[in-house]
């Protein structure tokens, strides 16, 4: 999934991308309110994690922003202020969760993957799709009933194809949600994905169809 962090804290940033990356996850870093209002502009994320304390202001300016243009992308606020007051108004303002610093990356990384299930209406983690299932929190895709290893960018994909059956990705799109803007990709490298995907579902009743001119789309007989 794509994820939107913003953090001025270097060090933190750095930190938390690190972790989130390992499982696949794909990080825009702004380190202002003005840079992650333009990210939001230019791009869809899954989830956005955003600091208070920013140069140029209040992270609650940015979640009263983005809740104003009627976007309902999670919003988990890192935050240095433990006083319930503060939390109370961060939530009402329209925060999905918060975690106070320093935090646990290991608890981070759980309360990432239940404000995702919340967001997909469902406590359910497994998604089911003909002979195909997904566990988002274990990184496993099932095929029959039995395991499928993919690796971090296939996964990904396959990730936005099961959450999404039915429904056509363009290339472009493709790439705006497995790559961050600080990474020179050509769309080929979806084809080159998509085709490795298309091997693993061989013999099941789920396979990716191409639509000349308009994209990809995850379906079943």
């Amino acid at each position: 999934m794509k994820f939107l962090l913003i953090e001025d804290n270097l060090d933190l940033a750095a930190a938390v991308a690190s972790r989130l990356n390992i499982d696949g996850h794909v990080i825009d870093h702004a380190d202002k309110i003005e840079d992650g209002i333009a990210f939001c502009d230019t791009s869809d994320y899954d989830l956005i994690l955003l600091d208070i304390m920013l140069p140029d202001g209040d992270g609650r300016s940015f979640l009263q922003h983005h809740r104003s243009r009627k976007r309902d992308t999670p919003v988990i606020v890192l935050t240095a202020r433990s006083q319930v007051s503060d939390r109370i108004s961060l939530l009402d303002l329209g925060a999905d969760d918060y975690m106070t610093k320093p935090f646990d990356h290991a608890e981070l990384e759980a309360r990432v993957r239940a404000v995702l299930r919340r967001k997909n209406g469902s406590a359910q983690a497994v998604i089911a799709f003909g002979e195909v299932s997904f566990d988002p929190v274990a990184g496993q895709m099932y095929v029959k009933g039995a395991p499928v290893k993919l690796r971090n960018r296939e996964l990904r994909l396959f990730e936005l194809f099961i959450n999404a059956p039915n429904q056509i990705f363009s290339k472009q799109k493709l790439c705006d949600r497995l790559f961050s803007f600080d990474e020179d990709v050509s769309e080929n490298a979806i084809e080159v994905y998509v085709g490795r995907i298309r091997k693993h579902l061989d013999g099941c009743d789920v396979t990716i169809s191409t639509h000349r001119g308009l994209g990809y789309r995850l379906e079943s007989a």
